[in-house]
């Protein structure tokens, strides 16, 4: 099966054919700084890490593009209210660009926490005003824009096909309601390309029309395509910015050169709490920190960045995740027990003995990898990639538990087909598994375990049998076998 995408732009699935042959190019709208990544962020960033992931195990050359927003970004996320970082500094008494750089460093540090790669290359808005002006100048000559009172905007009556990718009318755009704004418009759906920079505004650069900076959604399409041309292969970001973000960037490039901006557009859904959008503005945020550390009143405890990643792919990017303790935890037993077959296929490889790969194992391996890109191919369904990664598990551990012991070219065969499906393409497996922070609980359980062996070396059987029997009522069950005693959480 080739691989299919749903597109945005065209509601439907379409097969990805890319614009050069062995090479993709990816632009997701980055995180405006303002404060600490939230559960949220990870949902987007991790969904379209792994997007690219498996690309890269498809062998395409990809070059991924995700911008850093340190200005333009208004409260409203339209043309009005506060810049955010601005404001963000008015409330820390700091400089903005303190808080860009503070927030950037943040957010990096979360990503790398969660295993999410690094893009190729991350560009900031106010690096680039240069170019957002030029693009400016380009959309007035076009009779596309116009200027009013220091500020410029873009006017959709001059682009017919406005409103293609949020599928709104023009006429029924009422964004902008505020009555000095429908004053300074043509029209109430035109949207800022340069504001005009008041006399206490800190971030201002001059321009052709005065001191001003750039709107939020030209930022986007100046570095989308500066790094990517035009057009290119995939534009990528969540749900909430259809309208009028990603609306706004395909009108501003469309019009100016009439090249096309993106051919496909994946968008992803987001995290809710009790129904409502998780986000900084609505106050129900729960930080990639807090999430670590345990420390907010909605969390019954601390949860591992894998567990965190592991429970925003075992639903499809597509899709909403309403939080709660009750899915980090059966994300963290799922985990567990994936780790816990792994770890155990790379113990054995330390002892097992030297001889050929039965057939029908090698057979039944290139199976699952068949299954795993399948639900790949289909609009990268990671739950069901998950679920073919947990029928895998299911077979190595009944290879695993017969009495004929696997030679290490199997176990070799086996640890290279995890390392690719739940590392390479999921980064839910990485190399060390004793640098994930939930081994903590692995190693405790170990601990238990000689402990439980020097009782019964002992003849202690009372105090062998209480650790086993406390255990499972934990939900943690020993499995005394020739070789070891190993643990496995209940089923």
């Amino acid at each position: 099966m080739s691989l299919h995408l749903y597109n945005s732009l065209t509601r439907k699935k379409e097969l990805f054919t890319p614009i050069e042959p062995g090479f993709v190019g990816i632009y997701v709208c980055g995180p405006t700084v303002y404060g600490h990544s939230h559960l949220g962020h990870a949902k987007s960033y991790i969904s379209f890490d792994v997007i690219v992931r498996y690309f890269r195990y498809l062998n395409y050359r990809v070059r991924y593009v995700q911008n850093i927003t340190d200005v333009g970004h208004l409260t409203d996320n339209a043309d009005e209210g506060e810049d955010k970082i601005l404001r963000q500094a008015q409330k820390e008494r700091i400089e903005p660009m303190e808080v860009v750089e503070r927030y950037t460093r943040s957010y990096f540090d979360d990503m790398d926490t969660l295993n999410v790669q690094r893009p190729d290359i991350s560009p900031r808005a106010s690096a680039h005003i240069p170019e957002q002006i030029a693009l400016i100048q380009e959309l007035i000559d076009n009779k596309h824009a116009y200027v009013k009172n220091g500020s410029v905007y873009f006017n959709v009556s001059s682009y017919k096909p406005y409103g293609q990718l949020s599928g709104r009318k023009i006429d029924d755009l009422t964004e902008g309601a505020r009555i000095e704004v429908k004053q300074e418009k043509n029209h109430p759906a035109d949207f800022a390309l340069w504001k005009k920079a008041e006399p206490d505004h800190l971030m201002r650069w001059a321009s052709p029309w005065g001191q001003g900076y750039p709107g939020w959604h030209v930022e986007c399409s100046v570095m989308s395509t500066k790094y990517l041309g035009e057009p290119f292969d995939i534009h990528g970001g969540g749900l909430e910015n259809i309208f009028p973000h990603h609306e706004s960037e395909i009108a501003q490039c469309d019009a100016t050169h009439g090249k096309g901006f993106a051919r496909y557009w994946l968008h992803n859904n987001m995290v809710t709490v009790n129904g409502m959008k998780m986000g900084k503005s609505l106050g129900n945020a729960i930080s990639l920190k807090q999430l670590f550390s345990g420390d907010h009143p909605l969390l019954q405890k601390a949860y591992s960045p894998l567990t965190v990643r592991f429970l925003v792919l075992s639903s499809h990017y597509r899709s909403p995740i309403d939080f709660s303790n009750g899915a980090l935890l059966a994300a963290e037993k799922g985990l567990a027990r994936l780790h816990a077959t792994v770890k155990l296929v790379r113990d054995r490889q330390k002892t097992a003995a030297a001889g050929e790969v039965a057939g029908h194992i090698s057979q039944t391996l290139a199976n699952h990898r068949e299954k795993f890109a399948a639900a790949m191919d289909d609009d990268f369904n990671t739950p069901q990639a998950i679920a073919a990664l947990f029928d895998l598990n299911r077979q190595v551990n009944t290879w695993l538990n017969s009495d004929t012991p696997l030679p290490v070219a199997a176990l070799e065969e086996i640890d290279s087909l995890y390392r690719a499906l739940g590392e390479a393409v999921l980064g839910l497996v990485p190399a060390d598994l004793t640098a994930e922070a939930g081994d903590l609980t692995d190693g405790l359980v170990l601990l238990l375990i000689d402990l439980r062996q020097e009782a019964r070396q002992n003849k202690d059987w009372a105090t062998a049998d209480t650790i086993r029997n406390r255990l499972h009522e934990t939900g943690i069950t020993l499995e005394d076998r020739p070789d070891g005693t190993i643990w496995k959480l209940n089923q």
